[in-house]
């Protein structure tokens, strides 16, 4: 029994109609050869385990905005330490410059982190500001930093505040010349200015949000001292640095002429037993006892075993922005 006959219902003159309110993609089947679009090919480049150009380009220049605002944070974080402080009437920028990256002298085991010790902040300039006296130029923090710019990148700037009339000349270059590219203050790891200001104690500012100023320079010297080497892990080792630190500033500089000779014996008597002050290692006590040895009387005046500890410490090379002040 035969069929009736039925037309095709599609072919190829039917054109069905098609959405307007979707985007149109284009045919892949239509596609000859190995040509593909730029949708097909980044689809067949995500299966293939390859990174799309489109999303390396973004990348790319997510970085670049990235860097961009680690300048900017760095350059408004030093801004911020001195605008949003007592400070702010902050008149003259003498001095600043940039160190090696070469290592410090093989007299300081061990090496510190600045990460560790004071927190990590990308971008920003870990700036240490110091308010001190002109009429007492703080000796040990100016070896300290001497020191400082032998393992760090360091910022250097000296300020003088309105508080202030006459500064020395030598005080005003006491951090060294002014490096050409200071403005680009990503460029180095630490900041460290220095301001002279009429202060009746030498006061450290770090972090002006999470921590009150530190006062006293032995204080700020021991602050300086950790972000070079770590104190010892023996608690009378360490006891011992901190005795001649406070010995130095309390008996040596500001004591009697009875208490200076006094001081003088014992660090006669401690030299005799080990080259430095806290035994075979270097320490902040011979940095502190050196500068206020010098600073209480001239060095001939000295015993014997002082005076050929003086001559070691000078050896060293670090005591030579003190020894500008002293002569």
């Amino acid at each position: 029994m035969s069929m009736y006959q039925v037309k095709p219902l599609c072919g190829s003159l039917l054109k069905p109609d098609l959405p307007t309110c979707m985007y149109t993609l284009p045919n892949i089947h239509t596609q000859q050869g190995n040509s593909c679009t730029s949708e097909v090919c980044s689809e067949h480049a995500l299966q293939n385990g390859e990174v799309d150009p489109a999303v390396k380009a973004l990348e790319a220049r997510q970085d670049e905005i990235l860097r961009k605002l680690y300048e900017l944070k760095a350059a408004v974080d030093g801004l911020a330490k001195t605008v949003t402080t007592p400070d702010a009437d902050l008149d003259l920028t003498v001095s600043s410059s940039l160190s090696s990256d070469s290592p410090s002298s093989t007299t300081f085991k061990g090496v510190t982190n600045l990460d560790t010790l004071l927190g990590k902040d990308l971008g920003a300039l870990r700036d240490i500001v110091i308010n001190a006296n002109p009429a007492q130029p703080p000796l040990t923090l100016l070896v300290l930093h001497s020191v400082l710019c032998q393992r760090y990148r360091v910022l250097s700037t000296v300020h003088v505040h309105s508080s202030v009339s006459n500064v020395p000349p030598q005080l005003l270059s006491c951090l060294g010349p002014r490096h050409a590219d200071s403005y680009a203050r990503q460029m180095f790891q630490l900041g460290f200015t220095l301001i002279w200001k009429d202060v009746p104690k030498l006061q450290m500012k770090f972090s002006v949000q999470n921590m009150c100023p530190i006062e006293g320079e032995a204080n700020v010297a021991r602050f300086l001292f950790k972000l070079l080497s770590p104190y010892p892990s023996d608690a009378a080792l360490a006891t011992l640095v901190d005795s001649w630190v406070d010995t130095a500033f309390f008996q040596l500089a500001e004591g009697s002429a009875k208490e200076r000779a006094a001081v003088l014996r014992a660090l006669n008597s401690a030299l005799g037993r080990s080259p430095w002050l806290a035994g075979q290692e270097f320490s902040l006590a011979d940095i502190a006892c050196y500068c206020c040895v010098l600073q209480s009387g001239p060095a001939s005046s000295t015993p014997n075993n002082v005076q050929r500890w003086l001559k070691s410490c000078e050896n060293l090379g670090h005591f030579s922005p003190a020894k500008l002040f002293l002569q």
